[in-house]
Protein backbone atom coordinates (compact mmCIF):
# COMPACT_ATOMS: atom_id res chain seq x y z
CA UNK A 1 0.00 0.00 0.00
CA UNK A 2 1.14 3.22 -0.91
CA UNK A 3 -0.40 6.92 -0.89
CA UNK A 4 -1.34 7.77 -4.30
CA UNK A 5 0.63 11.26 -3.89
CA UNK A 6 3.62 9.74 -2.50
CA UNK A 7 3.62 6.94 -6.01
CA UNK A 8 3.58 10.20 -8.00
CA UNK A 9 5.94 12.54 -6.57
CA UNK A 10 8.42 8.90 -6.77
CA UNK A 11 7.62 8.51 -10.46
CA UNK A 12 7.80 12.30 -11.32
CA UNK A 13 11.53 12.11 -10.02
CA UNK A 14 12.08 8.86 -12.11
CA UNK A 15 10.87 11.00 -15.27
CA UNK A 16 12.90 13.69 -14.32
CA UNK A 17 15.75 12.18 -13.91
CA UNK A 18 15.41 9.97 -17.57
CA UNK A 19 15.03 13.79 -18.84
CA UNK A 20 10.84 13.76 -19.22
CA UNK A 21 8.39 16.49 -18.24
CA UNK A 22 6.80 15.35 -14.46
CA UNK A 23 3.42 15.29 -15.32
CA UNK A 24 3.83 12.24 -17.32
CA UNK A 25 3.69 10.69 -14.35
CA UNK A 26 0.22 12.17 -13.58
CA UNK A 27 -1.16 11.37 -16.91
CA UNK A 28 0.50 7.47 -16.18
CA UNK A 29 -1.20 7.19 -12.45
CA UNK A 30 -4.76 8.89 -13.81
CA UNK A 31 -4.73 6.59 -16.85
CA UNK A 32 -4.46 3.50 -14.19
CA UNK A 33 -6.75 4.88 -11.64
CA UNK A 34 -8.92 5.83 -14.85
CA UNK A 35 -9.63 9.61 -13.76
CA UNK A 36 -8.48 13.00 -14.72
CA UNK A 37 -5.54 14.39 -13.51
CA UNK A 38 -7.73 17.35 -11.64
CA UNK A 39 -8.64 14.33 -9.59
CA UNK A 40 -5.49 13.19 -8.28
CA UNK A 41 -4.33 16.81 -6.50
CA UNK A 42 -7.81 16.30 -4.64
CA UNK A 43 -7.49 12.74 -3.75
CA UNK A 44 -3.65 12.53 -3.18
CA UNK A 45 -4.33 10.41 0.33
CA UNK A 46 -6.30 7.84 -1.25
CA UNK A 47 -4.27 4.58 -0.36
CA UNK A 48 -3.31 2.35 -3.61
CA UNK A 49 -3.34 -1.60 -3.38
CA UNK A 50 -0.66 -3.22 -4.66
CA UNK A 51 -2.04 -4.34 -8.16
CA UNK A 52 -2.75 -0.92 -8.61
CA UNK A 53 0.57 -0.17 -7.84
CA UNK A 54 2.11 -2.36 -9.68
CA UNK A 55 0.68 -1.34 -12.87
CA UNK A 56 1.50 2.37 -12.30
CA UNK A 57 5.43 1.37 -11.91
CA UNK A 58 5.48 -1.16 -15.05
CA UNK A 59 4.10 2.13 -17.19
CA UNK A 60 6.62 4.71 -15.19
CA UNK A 61 9.38 2.33 -16.09
CA UNK A 62 8.39 2.22 -19.49
CA UNK A 63 8.06 6.07 -19.84
CA UNK A 64 11.92 6.22 -18.08
CA UNK A 65 12.95 3.34 -21.50
CA UNK A 66 11.60 6.03 -23.42
CA UNK A 67 8.38 4.98 -24.44
CA UNK A 68 5.97 7.94 -25.57
CA UNK A 69 3.12 8.03 -23.08
CA UNK A 70 0.37 8.48 -26.02
CA UNK A 71 1.35 4.66 -26.49
CA UNK A 72 1.78 3.97 -23.24
CA UNK A 73 -2.36 4.88 -22.14
CA UNK A 74 -3.10 4.24 -25.88
CA UNK A 75 -4.48 7.87 -26.12
CA UNK A 76 -3.56 11.17 -27.33
CA UNK A 77 -5.86 14.45 -27.48
CA UNK A 78 -5.85 16.48 -30.57
CA UNK A 79 -8.23 19.32 -31.85
CA UNK A 80 -11.38 18.79 -29.68
CA UNK A 81 -10.74 14.98 -29.91
CA UNK A 82 -9.59 12.40 -27.47
CA UNK A 83 -7.84 9.95 -30.32
CA UNK A 84 -6.90 6.47 -29.93
CA UNK A 85 -2.84 6.02 -30.60
CA UNK A 86 -0.64 2.52 -31.61
CA UNK A 87 3.20 2.39 -32.37
CA UNK A 88 1.67 1.95 -36.05
CA UNK A 89 0.81 5.54 -36.05
CA UNK A 90 2.95 8.81 -35.26
CA UNK A 91 2.01 10.36 -32.05
CA UNK A 92 -0.47 13.50 -32.94
CA UNK A 93 1.19 16.54 -32.08
CA UNK A 94 0.08 20.08 -30.95
CA UNK A 95 2.05 21.85 -34.42
CA UNK A 96 -0.04 19.81 -36.52
CA UNK A 97 -3.42 21.79 -35.04
CA UNK A 98 -1.70 24.54 -37.31
CA UNK A 99 -2.28 22.56 -40.21
CA UNK A 100 -5.79 22.21 -39.69
CA UNK A 101 -6.33 25.56 -39.05
CA UNK A 102 -4.83 26.91 -42.24
CA UNK A 103 -7.04 23.99 -44.33
CA UNK A 104 -10.38 25.22 -42.29
CA UNK A 105 -9.58 28.77 -43.26
CA UNK A 106 -9.51 27.63 -46.99
CA UNK A 107 -12.99 25.67 -46.95
CA UNK A 108 -16.10 26.95 -47.36
CA UNK A 109 -17.90 26.28 -43.65
CA UNK A 110 -20.98 24.60 -46.05
CA UNK A 111 -21.03 22.94 -48.67
CA UNK A 112 -19.65 19.60 -50.73
CA UNK A 113 -16.11 19.85 -51.20
CA UNK A 114 -13.56 17.04 -51.36
CA UNK A 115 -10.92 16.51 -49.22
CA UNK A 116 -7.40 14.37 -49.13
CA UNK A 117 -5.27 13.74 -46.25
CA UNK A 118 -2.65 11.89 -47.47
CA UNK A 119 -0.82 9.80 -44.61
CA UNK A 120 -2.72 9.93 -42.18
CA UNK A 121 -2.10 7.93 -39.30
CA UNK A 122 -3.77 7.80 -36.41
CA UNK A 123 -6.59 10.18 -38.68
CA UNK A 124 -5.57 13.46 -36.76
CA UNK A 125 -6.03 15.69 -39.53
CA UNK A 126 -9.04 14.20 -41.64
CA UNK A 127 -10.60 13.40 -38.87
CA UNK A 128 -10.94 17.12 -37.15
CA UNK A 129 -11.62 18.26 -40.78
CA UNK A 130 -14.44 16.41 -40.95
CA UNK A 131 -15.46 17.27 -37.26
CA UNK A 132 -15.64 20.95 -38.49
CA UNK A 133 -16.90 20.51 -42.44
CA UNK A 134 -19.50 17.83 -41.85
CA UNK A 135 -20.70 18.48 -45.32
CA UNK A 136 -17.29 17.82 -46.55
CA UNK A 137 -16.04 14.32 -48.31
CA UNK A 138 -13.38 13.23 -46.90
CA UNK A 139 -10.56 10.70 -48.17
CA UNK A 140 -7.75 9.70 -45.94
CA UNK A 141 -4.52 7.51 -46.98
CA UNK A 142 -2.26 5.45 -45.42
CA UNK A 143 0.35 3.21 -46.65
CA UNK A 144 0.26 1.24 -43.46
CA UNK A 145 -3.16 -1.01 -43.01
CA UNK A 146 -2.77 -1.29 -39.00
CA UNK A 147 -2.41 2.56 -39.49
CA UNK A 148 -5.49 2.42 -40.94
CA UNK A 149 -7.30 0.21 -38.59
CA UNK A 150 -6.68 2.56 -35.94
CA UNK A 151 -7.89 5.82 -37.61
CA UNK A 152 -11.09 3.83 -38.82
CA UNK A 153 -11.54 3.30 -35.38
CA UNK A 154 -11.31 6.58 -34.33
CA UNK A 155 -13.72 7.78 -36.93
CA UNK A 156 -16.13 5.19 -35.64
CA UNK A 157 -15.86 6.20 -32.06
CA UNK A 158 -16.43 9.78 -32.84
CA UNK A 159 -19.56 9.20 -35.20
CA UNK A 160 -17.87 10.55 -38.39
CA UNK A 161 -19.39 8.99 -41.46
CA UNK A 162 -18.10 11.52 -43.86
CA UNK A 163 -14.51 9.68 -44.06
CA UNK A 164 -13.28 7.01 -46.49
CA UNK A 165 -10.06 5.38 -46.02
CA UNK A 166 -7.74 3.81 -48.42
CA UNK A 167 -4.55 2.22 -48.28
CA UNK A 168 -1.84 2.83 -50.74
CA UNK A 169 1.29 5.02 -51.05
CA UNK A 170 0.32 8.68 -51.52
CA UNK A 171 -1.20 8.91 -54.58
CA UNK A 172 -1.54 5.35 -55.11
CA UNK A 173 -3.90 5.03 -52.96
CA UNK A 174 -7.38 6.91 -54.93
CA UNK A 175 -8.40 6.60 -58.23
CA UNK A 176 -6.15 8.60 -61.28
CA UNK A 177 -8.90 10.85 -61.71
CA UNK A 178 -9.76 11.98 -57.99
CA UNK A 179 -10.02 15.32 -57.92
CA UNK A 180 -9.91 17.85 -54.21
CA UNK A 181 -10.39 21.04 -53.55
CA UNK A 182 -7.97 20.63 -50.97
CA UNK A 183 -4.97 18.23 -50.36
CA UNK A 184 -3.29 18.39 -46.42
CA UNK A 185 -0.20 16.28 -45.15
CA UNK A 186 1.67 15.84 -42.44
CA UNK A 187 4.46 13.69 -44.20
CA UNK A 188 7.86 12.29 -43.31
CA UNK A 189 10.33 15.34 -43.60
CA UNK A 190 13.19 14.25 -41.42
CA UNK A 191 16.61 12.83 -42.80
CA UNK A 192 17.41 9.66 -42.61
CA UNK A 193 20.49 10.57 -40.69
CA UNK A 194 19.18 12.38 -37.85
CA UNK A 195 20.76 11.74 -34.86
CA UNK A 196 16.90 12.75 -33.88
CA UNK A 197 15.93 9.54 -34.28
CA UNK A 198 17.80 7.64 -32.27
CA UNK A 199 16.69 9.96 -29.02
CA UNK A 200 13.55 10.18 -26.85
CA UNK A 201 9.95 9.26 -28.01
CA UNK A 202 11.07 9.24 -32.01
CA UNK A 203 12.83 5.74 -31.11
CA UNK A 204 9.31 4.21 -30.34
CA UNK A 205 7.23 6.10 -33.33
CA UNK A 206 7.30 4.27 -36.74
CA UNK A 207 10.57 5.49 -38.95
CA UNK A 208 8.82 5.46 -41.98
CA UNK A 209 6.59 8.00 -41.11
CA UNK A 210 9.01 10.21 -39.76
CA UNK A 211 12.41 9.60 -42.10
CA UNK A 212 12.47 10.93 -46.07
CA UNK A 213 15.52 10.56 -47.79
CA UNK A 214 19.11 12.02 -47.32
CA UNK A 215 17.73 15.82 -46.59
CA UNK A 216 14.24 14.84 -45.29
CA UNK A 217 11.95 16.10 -48.56
CA UNK A 218 11.77 12.75 -50.57
CA UNK A 219 7.99 11.86 -49.88
CA UNK A 220 7.34 15.73 -50.03
CA UNK A 221 8.38 16.21 -53.59
CA UNK A 222 6.60 13.21 -54.55
CA UNK A 223 3.28 14.78 -52.78
CA UNK A 224 4.31 18.72 -54.70
CA UNK A 225 4.83 16.59 -57.91
CA UNK A 226 1.47 14.50 -58.03
CA UNK A 227 -0.64 17.12 -56.39
CA UNK A 228 -1.48 19.19 -59.31
CA UNK A 229 -3.23 16.44 -60.94
CA UNK A 230 -5.34 15.76 -58.32
CA UNK A 231 -6.65 19.23 -57.37
CA UNK A 232 -9.24 21.15 -59.01
CA UNK A 233 -8.32 24.69 -60.50
CA UNK A 234 -7.97 26.88 -57.51
CA UNK A 235 -7.42 24.13 -55.00
CA UNK A 236 -4.81 24.08 -52.25
CA UNK A 237 -1.65 21.72 -51.46
CA UNK A 238 -1.03 22.50 -47.58
CA UNK A 239 2.09 21.09 -45.81
CA UNK A 240 3.69 20.78 -43.03
CA UNK A 241 7.55 20.41 -42.69
CA UNK A 242 10.62 20.90 -40.25
CA UNK A 243 11.07 24.26 -39.35
CA UNK A 244 14.69 24.48 -41.40
CA UNK A 245 12.42 23.44 -44.95
CA UNK A 246 10.21 26.10 -45.48
CA UNK A 247 12.55 27.84 -48.30
CA UNK A 248 12.82 24.59 -50.05
CA UNK A 249 9.87 23.71 -49.80
CA UNK A 250 8.44 26.99 -51.36
CA UNK A 251 10.93 26.46 -54.04
CA UNK A 252 9.01 23.09 -54.95
CA UNK A 253 5.82 24.38 -55.02
CA UNK A 254 6.79 27.47 -57.38
CA UNK A 255 8.62 25.12 -59.70
CA UNK A 256 5.82 23.13 -59.88
CA UNK A 257 3.23 26.14 -61.03
CA UNK A 258 1.72 26.41 -57.76
CA UNK A 259 0.49 30.52 -56.85
CA UNK A 260 0.16 31.74 -54.08
CA UNK A 261 2.85 30.12 -52.29
CA UNK A 262 3.37 31.06 -48.65
CA UNK A 263 4.88 29.55 -45.50
CA UNK A 264 3.01 29.66 -42.10
CA UNK A 265 4.85 29.47 -38.67
CA UNK A 266 3.63 27.69 -35.34
CA UNK A 267 2.93 29.26 -31.91
CA UNK A 268 6.74 28.84 -31.32
CA UNK A 269 7.21 31.11 -34.61
CA UNK A 270 8.78 28.76 -36.49
CA UNK A 271 8.21 27.64 -40.11
CA UNK A 272 5.59 24.63 -39.96
CA UNK A 273 3.16 24.57 -42.52
CA UNK A 274 3.58 25.55 -46.53
CA UNK A 275 0.64 26.21 -48.85
CA UNK A 276 0.25 26.90 -52.78
CA UNK A 277 -3.08 27.13 -54.92
CA UNK A 278 -3.26 25.49 -58.32
CA UNK A 279 -3.93 28.34 -60.71
CA UNK A 280 -7.61 28.55 -61.69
Amino acid sequence: MERLDAAVRRARQSVIEAGGDAGDADHLMAHVVGRNTAWLFAHGDEMLDGDTLARFDALVARRVAGEPVAYLTGRRGFWTMDLAVSPATLVPRADTERLVELALERLPSAGDVRVLDLGTGSGAIALALALERPAAHVVATDASERALEVARGNAQRLALDNVAFHVGHWFDAIDAGSTFDLIASNPPYIADDDPHLGQGDLRHEPRSALASGRDGLDDIRTIVAGAGRHLVPGGWLLLEHGWTQGDAVRELLVAAGFSEVATERDLEGRDRVTLGRRPA
